[in-house]
């Protein structure tokens, strides 16, 4: 009975062995290499596009506190940087 217990602890030792293997060597190649780029680099331009909203609104409510801005001057600047 302990063999057959050992035998299936090597053989499912093996099998989560070979996956791990297999999927290193997708990750080490062009293609893995070009998804990880990929992913970083999409992260960055959603964090660098949340900053500079985050600004925009905080530039904003600053010139707005400091009576810098009307409303009207406010909505044309914005609409001057969109484009």
């Amino acid at each position: 009975m302990k063999k057959i217990f050992w035998l299936g602890v090597g053989i499912t030792i093996g099998v989560v062995a070979a996956r791990k293997i297999a999927g290193a060597k997708g990750a080490l190649g062009p293609a893995g290499i070009n998804r990880a780029v990929g992913r970083a680099s999409d992260s960055l331009h959603d964090f660098a596009g949340a900053v500079v909203a985050g600004m925009g609104e905080r530039e904003t409510e600053l010139r707005r506190a400091l009576g810098l801005d009307t409303d009207h001057e406010v909505g044309s600047r914005q609409s001057r940087r969109r484009h």
